[in-house]
Protein backbone atom coordinates (compact mmCIF):
# COMPACT_ATOMS: atom_id res chain seq x y z
CA UNK A 1 0.00 0.00 0.00
CA UNK A 2 1.31 3.19 -0.64
CA UNK A 3 0.81 6.42 0.94
CA UNK A 4 0.15 9.45 -0.17
CA UNK A 5 2.92 11.75 0.30
CA UNK A 6 5.30 8.61 0.74
CA UNK A 7 8.73 8.52 -0.41
CA UNK A 8 7.85 6.55 -3.26
CA UNK A 9 5.66 8.84 -4.61
CA UNK A 10 7.30 12.17 -4.23
CA UNK A 11 10.41 13.19 -7.23
CA UNK A 12 13.63 13.20 -6.50
CA UNK A 13 14.85 15.70 -5.32
CA UNK A 14 17.55 17.56 -7.31
CA UNK A 15 21.33 18.28 -6.22
CA UNK A 16 22.43 21.89 -6.10
CA UNK A 17 23.01 23.24 -9.39
CA UNK A 18 21.96 20.02 -11.26
CA UNK A 19 18.46 22.20 -12.61
CA UNK A 20 21.47 24.88 -14.28
CA UNK A 21 23.38 22.19 -15.18
CA UNK A 22 20.59 21.10 -17.18
CA UNK A 23 19.24 24.68 -18.36
CA UNK A 24 22.27 25.55 -19.26
CA UNK A 25 23.21 22.10 -21.09
CA UNK A 26 19.86 22.82 -23.21
CA UNK A 27 20.63 26.18 -24.08
CA UNK A 28 23.96 24.93 -25.15
CA UNK A 29 21.89 22.47 -27.71
CA UNK A 30 19.86 25.29 -28.93
CA UNK A 31 20.22 26.02 -32.87
CA UNK A 32 20.10 30.29 -31.44
CA UNK A 33 19.15 32.01 -28.94
CA UNK A 34 16.00 30.20 -27.71
CA UNK A 35 12.93 31.38 -25.37
CA UNK A 36 12.26 30.06 -21.67
CA UNK A 37 9.18 28.20 -23.22
CA UNK A 38 11.77 26.43 -25.53
CA UNK A 39 14.30 25.72 -22.63
CA UNK A 40 11.45 24.30 -20.33
CA UNK A 41 10.20 21.94 -23.58
CA UNK A 42 13.05 20.18 -23.62
CA UNK A 43 13.41 19.79 -19.59
CA UNK A 44 10.16 18.06 -19.74
CA UNK A 45 8.62 16.88 -16.54
CA UNK A 46 6.41 19.02 -14.52
CA UNK A 47 9.23 22.05 -14.71
CA UNK A 48 6.93 25.39 -14.00
CA UNK A 49 7.77 27.53 -16.55
CA UNK A 50 8.56 30.29 -13.74
CA UNK A 51 11.26 27.65 -12.34
CA UNK A 52 12.74 27.80 -15.53
CA UNK A 53 12.80 31.82 -15.41
CA UNK A 54 14.46 32.04 -12.21
CA UNK A 55 17.02 29.65 -12.81
CA UNK A 56 17.80 31.40 -16.02
CA UNK A 57 17.43 34.77 -14.38
CA UNK A 58 20.11 33.49 -11.97
CA UNK A 59 22.53 32.27 -14.47
CA UNK A 60 22.30 35.76 -16.28
CA UNK A 61 22.99 37.05 -13.17
CA UNK A 62 26.50 34.92 -12.63
CA UNK A 63 26.87 36.08 -16.65
CA UNK A 64 26.45 32.16 -17.61
CA UNK A 65 23.42 32.89 -20.17
CA UNK A 66 23.08 36.13 -21.60
CA UNK A 67 19.27 37.48 -23.04
CA UNK A 68 18.02 39.62 -25.70
CA UNK A 69 14.73 41.06 -26.17
CA UNK A 70 12.09 39.29 -28.91
CA UNK A 71 8.70 40.91 -28.77
CA UNK A 72 7.39 41.21 -25.44
CA UNK A 73 10.12 38.00 -24.20
CA UNK A 74 13.45 37.10 -24.09
CA UNK A 75 15.37 34.91 -25.89
CA UNK A 76 18.32 33.21 -23.92
CA UNK A 77 21.54 31.48 -24.91
CA UNK A 78 24.76 30.17 -23.31
CA UNK A 79 27.44 32.70 -22.68
CA UNK A 80 29.82 30.01 -21.65
CA UNK A 81 30.81 26.33 -22.01
CA UNK A 82 31.47 24.39 -18.24
CA UNK A 83 35.19 25.18 -18.28
CA UNK A 84 34.37 29.18 -18.41
CA UNK A 85 31.25 28.32 -15.81
CA UNK A 86 34.09 26.49 -13.77
CA UNK A 87 36.43 29.88 -14.35
CA UNK A 88 34.72 32.10 -13.31
CA UNK A 89 33.35 30.40 -9.94
CA UNK A 90 37.15 30.19 -9.39
CA UNK A 91 37.44 34.32 -10.17
CA UNK A 92 34.58 34.66 -8.11
CA UNK A 93 36.23 32.98 -5.17
CA UNK A 94 39.67 34.75 -5.57
CA UNK A 95 38.21 38.19 -5.50
CA UNK A 96 36.13 37.28 -2.23
CA UNK A 97 39.47 37.29 -0.71
CA UNK A 98 42.04 39.67 0.56
CA UNK A 99 45.21 38.09 -0.12
CA UNK A 100 45.28 36.81 -3.62
CA UNK A 101 49.05 36.47 -3.82
CA UNK A 102 48.37 33.42 -0.73
CA UNK A 103 45.37 31.83 -2.32
CA UNK A 104 46.84 31.61 -5.91
CA UNK A 105 50.25 30.74 -4.03
CA UNK A 106 48.32 27.84 -2.16
CA UNK A 107 46.26 26.67 -5.08
CA UNK A 108 49.46 26.21 -7.44
CA UNK A 109 50.69 24.08 -4.72
CA UNK A 110 48.16 21.94 -4.28
CA UNK A 111 47.35 21.15 -7.85
CA UNK A 112 48.78 17.33 -9.44
CA UNK A 113 52.22 17.66 -11.59
CA UNK A 114 50.01 17.44 -14.70
CA UNK A 115 48.17 19.95 -13.95
CA UNK A 116 50.70 22.23 -12.77
CA UNK A 117 52.64 21.66 -15.88
CA UNK A 118 49.65 22.44 -17.91
CA UNK A 119 49.07 25.81 -16.02
CA UNK A 120 52.78 26.77 -16.59
CA UNK A 121 51.99 26.08 -20.21
CA UNK A 122 48.87 28.44 -20.29
CA UNK A 123 51.36 30.88 -18.35
CA UNK A 124 54.06 30.80 -21.13
CA UNK A 125 51.53 31.65 -24.36
CA UNK A 126 52.23 35.15 -25.37
CA UNK A 127 50.13 38.39 -24.36
CA UNK A 128 47.62 38.00 -26.96
CA UNK A 129 46.44 34.86 -25.51
CA UNK A 130 45.38 31.80 -28.11
CA UNK A 131 44.35 32.23 -31.88
CA UNK A 132 41.19 32.50 -32.68
CA UNK A 133 38.81 29.23 -31.88
CA UNK A 134 42.14 27.25 -30.34
CA UNK A 135 40.96 27.89 -26.73
CA UNK A 136 40.97 24.79 -24.75
CA UNK A 137 37.64 23.36 -24.37
CA UNK A 138 36.09 25.54 -27.17
CA UNK A 139 32.77 24.40 -28.55
CA UNK A 140 30.58 27.00 -27.20
CA UNK A 141 27.49 27.28 -29.91
CA UNK A 142 27.65 30.67 -31.03
CA UNK A 143 31.64 31.23 -31.50
CA UNK A 144 35.17 31.00 -29.14
CA UNK A 145 35.34 31.08 -26.13
CA UNK A 146 37.71 33.08 -24.33
CA UNK A 147 40.14 31.60 -21.47
CA UNK A 148 38.30 33.44 -19.28
CA UNK A 149 34.80 32.09 -19.94
CA UNK A 150 33.51 35.10 -21.77
CA UNK A 151 32.57 34.45 -25.42
CA UNK A 152 34.97 36.01 -28.01
CA UNK A 153 34.81 40.33 -28.24
CA UNK A 154 32.60 39.47 -25.05
CA UNK A 155 33.52 41.98 -21.47
CA UNK A 156 33.27 40.43 -18.15
CA UNK A 157 31.55 44.22 -17.42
Amino acid sequence: MTVHGSPEERPRRRGQGELEAQVLAALRRAPGPVTAAWVQERLGGNLAYTTVMTILTRLQAKRAVTRERAGRSFEWRAASDEAGLAALRMRKVLDGETDREAVLARFVTALAPDDERLLRDLLALPDEGFPEGAFPGNGTPGGPTRPDGFPEGGTEG
